[in-house]
């Protein structure tokens, strides 16, 4: 007769070895993607400890190993603020839009990025949703910032309307490396994040998430996170057979 039968716990556990299972399934990432990427002067400091490496040399190995996992399986732009001429509140640059394949073009200008000005991040963020057409179709945004918006803008204020006007856009925001920094505020919006960035609002308004991220590690896998496509059932075929007996 035909039944179920239960595949013991150290088969099973054999079979899980020898499964191959990445990390990020190859679905649910129909959604264009935008990378915010903080190029700010901060990016140059050290970190909390005065013997860390400048943050930009962290992120540029995390962005290398996260991103070519990510790229295969949706489409990625890319959009950096901070570096430029002129006024540096004004230095918002978008690389590219949304394409196939993009590990390369992303890792290669992150890895060649110089940073310097300020940190227009409202603005950025908003540039980049408009590149990816927020109003008409869904979208995703990721912030990687290490610090505060110090342009004027307003966080919180553009998360909303991001929410009310767009088709389904989520931000997602890393903060790494973040240090709360009194003097370095410019956001009528900052006194009620002393202990974090603003740009948290942006995540919270729109559905997002907050990462707050402090090594290579961490920001690595918040890229990965908030970028990649979640693994759905895909164990469950391996814990009962049918036997044919």
């Amino acid at each position: 007769m035909g039944g179920l039968k239960v595949i013991p716990a150290a088969s099973l556990a054999t079979l899980l070895a020898l499964t191959p299972i990445t990390s990020y399934a190859e679905i649910n990432c129909t959604e264009d993607a935008m990378i915010v990427f903080d190029g700010s002067g901060s990016m140059s400091e050290m970190g909390f400890n005065t013997l860390d490496e400048p943050r930009i040399f962290e992120a540029r190995r995390a962005v290398r190993r996260a991103i070519p996992q990510i790229t295969p399986y949706r489409r990625v732009g890319l959009l950096v603020y901070g570096p430029g001429e002129g006024d540096s509140c004004s230095n918002i640059d978008l690389r590219f839009g949304p394409r196939a394949n993009a590990a390369a073009p992303i890792v290669d200008a992150v890895d060649a990025l110089q940073p310097d000005g300020m940190t227009p991040l409202s603005a950025a963020v908003e540039a980049a949703a408009e590149a990816l057409d927020y109003r008409t179709r869904p979208g995703v945004v990721v912030l990687v910032t290490d610090g505060n918006e110090t342009c004027g803008g307003t966080p919180c204020q553009l998360g909303e309307q991001l929410a009310s006007q767009g088709e389904d856009l989520i931000v997602h925001v890393i903060g790494f490396k973040v240090r709360s920094d009194f003097f370095s505020w410019d956001s009528p919006e900052q006194a009620g994040f002393t202990d974090g960035t603003v740009a948290e609002c942006l995540a919270t308004r729109t559905g997002g998430r907050y990462y707050p991220a402090e090594t290579v590690d961490e920001l690595a896998e918040a890229l990965n996170s908030s970028l990649g496509c979640a693994v759905i059932g895909r164990l469950a075929p391996l814990v009962t057979l049918r036997s044919r007996t």
